[in-house]
């Protein structure tokens, strides 16, 4: 491990969202979500350092208890926002450009479009790794085409869940098995 930090900063409802409405066509059940501790493992064993998971959700009046209180036994520090618009990407915005003056590491778990700005900033300095951790068929193409940026798949890099999704992928001929269709 270095003394380098990699920061973890991940937008719960965007995964939930695409896992449902693009990958499932439904809302998930509570064993289809990803295991948020493999993420952190990941990013752990990835790049070698310590990680501090950010987990970013909107919440109204009352807090998500028992859901809080699982983030932080995994080892994240749970950011619960309340407001209006699109609080929990404002924060991760504001995360994200606030790490601009910090040596260290960034991965941001979302598909979402609104990070693109704050993402090419990170990964223009050439000390810094950075990464987009998702399903790439729903990863917003200006978030792909930021140079030197990392891609990490949820499901098949991190193995964050515990059965196989229905997905549709492009297939490298390499890794091509055909007895998962027949």
């Amino acid at each position: 491990m270095t003394e380098r930090t990699t920061y973890l900063l991940v937008d719960g409802e965007n995964i939930d969202a695409t896992l449902g409405v693009s990958v499932l066509g439904r809302r998930p059940q509570p064993e289809e979500r990803p295991r948020w501790n493999k993420l952190l493992h990941h990013a752990e064993m990835s790049w070698h350092q310590s990680v501090k998971g950010l987990f970013f959700l909107a919440v109204d009046d009352s807090l998500p208890s028992s859901f809080v209180q699982a983030l932080i036994a995994m080892g994240y520090k749970p950011v619960p926002l309340r407001g209006e618009g699109k609080i929990v990407d404002i924060a991760i915005q504001r995360t994200a450009a606030a790490l601009l003056d910090r040596p260290a590491d960034v991965m941001l778990v979302s598909h979402d479009r609104d990070f693109v700005p704050q993402m090419e900033d990170l990964a223009a300095d050439p000390e810094r790794r950075t990464a987009i951790v998702g399903f790439r068929e729903f990863m917003a193409s200006d978030l792909q085409s930021i140079s030197g940026i990392e891609f990490h798949d949820l499901e098949y890099d991190v193995s964050a869940f515990t059965s196989r999704l229905p997905r549709v992928r492009i297939i490298d001929i390499d890794e091509f098995d055909p007895l998962e269709f027949i």
